[in-house]
């Protein structure tokens, strides 16, 4: 019996995870990391994509992308095949890299769009990988705080004006968030994550 169809929607934003096989590692050193985000500026770029956060774990990684058209099966097959194809080369091994499909869920309101950051923020910190998570330079968090370029498709913006204006007090405002958790989230109008 074939799989359902996912539910995909122009315009959407999407927390998309993919965990590795048995758990074990996708990612094995920062040569690994690096091209995986090479990989997702290319799938963006190729896509028409946005991506607005990351964060590269030890056996997962996590991506917040917003797709222009109804094409995020596509952009996410050749992410994953493509990363999995340079993983086994790189490293002499065969078969499967990813545990199963990626899974998806549409991000439907600013809450839980500024929420997911946080959670992808602290995710490091959570897993004992480092006590700060602006430690942790696999993440769009530190790529904000720290202004890195990679990886080149970042929307670092979009994230930024749920905290202000003036970038300098929006990306204070943003550490605050994350990293005191009795901080309250900005408040937010409408339900559009844009």
């Amino acid at each position: 019996m074939p799989r359902p169809p996912r539910l995909q929607v122009a315009g959407g934003a999407y927390h998309v995870t993919s965990r590795g096989v048995a758990r074990q590692a996708v990612f094995r050193d920062d040569v690994d990391r690096r091209y995986f985000l090479k990989l997702v500026d290319d799938v963006v770029a190729r896509h028409d994509w946005a991506c607005h956060a990351f964060v590269l774990m030890s056996t997962h990684y996590h991506l917040v992308v917003r797709i222009t058209n109804p094409d995020l099966a596509q952009g996410m097959q050749r992410l994953n095949g493509c990363y999995a194809q340079h993983f086994n080369r790189r490293h002499g091994e065969t078969g499967h890299r990813f545990e199963r499909r990626y899974h998806s869920l549409l991000v439907k309101t600013d809450a839980h769009a500024i929420e997911l950051f946080r959670y992808l923020a602290l995710n490091p910190v959570r897993a004992g990988i480092c006590r700060d998570p602006a430690a942790w330079r696999w993440s769009s968090y530190t790529a904000i705080l720290r202004r890195s370029s990679t990886p080149h498709c970042l929307a670092r913006e979009w994230l930024l004006t749920y905290f202000g204006q003036n970038r300098g007090r929006a990306i204070r405002r943003l550490q605050s968030f994350v990293e005191d958790v009795s901080f309250d989230p900005p408040r937010v109008k409408g339900s559009d994550p844009r």
